[in-house]
């Protein structure tokens, strides 16, 4: 078949290492995810990434009471991403609509520049980031996992779905990740994002 000549190998520098794995086990599926990235917004314009929490920086289980406050766990791929982006110059907001204090005491550990928790309506919090930010939409990556997210993630510039979200969600989405949330999902769409605007390589890893 024609896609066995596929060059293959092209696509590895693209791709973050999650993606490729499953990727180079099947050629044809490499050929359809390249074409996808070709039509794919502009990645060089994002400079600002919303992040949901609960199912997207944690694995989405959260406590039944305020009594079992911190039992939410978040992944350390997740977090060295986001501290590897902020060198690069981008900026972090989280927008939740939970409170907690272990998420704001995780926001303070990696620097995230806008905290929003315990938000009814997240495409108004998305629009007080934003104006926050002096951003404009299509310089937003978003990263979620259920319906609330879909109002912001029918404005940024480039939406991403965790690889556990709900299908509404998914098919929302301009990229789906290979990991789930709370599984290392926000580190792979960082390096994506990183690789298609030329500003991976093994170097920055050893910046850490």
């Amino acid at each position: 078949p024609a896609f066995q000549n596929f060059p293959l190998d092209s696509l590895h520098h693209e791709l973050p290492d999650a993606a490729w794995r499953g990727l180079s086990e099947s050629p044809f599926a490499a050929i359809l995810y390249g074409l996808s990235l070709v039509l794919i917004m502009d990645l060089d314009a994002l400079k600002l990434l919303i992040l949901d929490v609960d199912g997207v920086l944690t694995d989405g289980r959260v406590a039944p009471t305020a009594e079992d406050e911190g039992g939410k766990r978040f992944h350390v791929h997740d977090g060295c991403a986001i501290k590897l982006w902020k060198r690069r110059g981008g900026r972090v907001a989280i927008l939740s609509g939970r409170e907690g204090r272990d998420v704001a005491r995780r926001a303070a550990e990696l620097g995230i520049d806008w905290v929003k928790l315990g938000v009814a309506d997240k495409l108004a919090g998305y629009e007080a980031i934003l104006a926050s930010a002096d951003c404009v939409d299509d310089a937003v990556a978003y990263i979620g996992d259920d319906l609330p997210d879909l109002g912001p993630m029918s404005r940024c510039g480039w939406a991403v779905a965790v690889a556990d979200a709900v299908p509404a969600v998914k098919r929302a989405a301009a990229y789906v990740t290979r990991r789930g949330g709370g599984c290392g999902a926000v580190a792979e769409a960082i390096e994506l994002i990183l690789r298609k605007q030329k500003r991976w390589s093994p170097a920055l890893l050893r910046e850490m």
